[in-house]
């Protein structure tokens, strides 16, 4: 479910543990910039004796920014939150009453057969209560995507599931760092996780099952300071687009703006898709030279292309001319 700017527009998701004080301060002060959307994570980042204290902190973050937006203006970005087990979805949302219209959707981890019935019913029933759409965005990293004799099977199953939500599905998510940490691998500034088999062979099953319904988001870098960082970072991602990934989960505010500028469209890309989304209908011929005369436009086979080019040009813009 991708023929709508929605689901280009999570940009890049800043993970954030969920019991981070200063995470409304933040926001209200806009120190992390206007083009990013922000998950609130109650999972991983969290030890297992401090859930209910990250839970409380959490509420009282969104209480703030809810009283701190009737009398202040300041970008709100889409803030999702990264739950532990399907039933702390209700939970939450009753913790957070009348402040849960700030948050946009759930982030679903270790999304898997065993627990994907689980989660889609309480994103229903979240629905259900609620006047605006909850999103989901569920991850896969789940061990069991890293059997090959049962691996296409699952991701069939799993996409299964997602039909009943899926137009509340607004992105699926990789879970790079688990992946890797299943075959004891973790990758430096200087490579890029495209290189390792394993979890790329994972990838790329993901991206053949959902990729042609879904927008798939890349994986997390790690690396935020130090010496070639932002190289890596901007070589993963190149290996990111080209493998069909669109945004990207990132750990530090350095690199919001690094995958924001890496994602903007081209001049020559928007032009295209222009072109190619307002073809002459009166034309004998349904393939030309492109505006710059530099390649050649098919209508039917690049329309696809155009409408998410157009899409992305929503979220991270057009790169300006050099």
């Amino acid at each position: 479910m991708k023929h709508s700017s929605i689901y280009y527009s999570v940009g890049p998701l800043l993970y954030c543990p969920g019991n981070r004080e200063t995470i409304a301060a933040s926001v209200i002060q806009q120190k992390l910039g206007s083009r990013f959307s922000l998950s609130l994570c109650l999972e991983d980042t969290i030890s297992d004796s401090h859930v209910e204290e990250a839970e409380r902190c959490l509420t009282s973050s969104i209480r703030q920014i809810r009283e701190s937006r009737e009398s202040l203006s300041f970008y709100v970005p889409k803030i999702f939150i990264r739950v532990r087990y399907p039933e702390q979805i209700t939970r939450m949302r009753t913790m957070l009453g009348d402040n849960r219209q700030l948050i946009s959707g759930y982030i679903l981890p270790k999304f898997a057969p065993e627990n994907a019935d689980a989660y889609i019913q309480e994103i229903i029933a979240a629905n259900e209560q609620s006047d605006c759409p909850v999103y989901v965005m569920p991850i896969y990293e789940s061990a069991c995507m890293t059997d090959l004799r049962y691996r296409y099977d699952i991701l069939y199953e799993l996409k299964e599931k997602l039909s009943a939500i899926e137009e509340l599905v607004l992105n699926i998510r990789v879970g790079g760092n688990d992946l890797c940490s299943l075959f004891s691998f973790r990758r430096h500034e200087n490579e890029s996780i495209h290189k390792i088999r394993p979890v790329s062979d994972i990838f790329s099953d993901i991206l053949t099952v959902y990729g042609m319904d879904y927008v798939v988001s890349g994986p997390v870098w790690e690396y935020y300071s130090g010496d070639g960082w932002e190289e890596g970072l901007r070589n993963e991602i190149a290996d990111d687009k080209l493998c069909g990934f669109i945004g990207k989960t990132v750990i530090h505010p350095n690199q919001i703006d690094v995958v924001n500028r890496a994602y903007q469209v081209t001049s020559k890309d928007y032009a295209d898709a222009c072109s190619i989304l307002n073809w002459d209908r009166t034309s004998i011929r349904d393939v030309a030279v492109n505006p710059s005369g530099e390649r050649m436009n098919e209508k039917k086979t690049h329309t696809n292309w155009a409408k998410q080019i157009l899409w992305m040009s929503e979220t991270f813009g057009i790169q300006p001319e050099r």
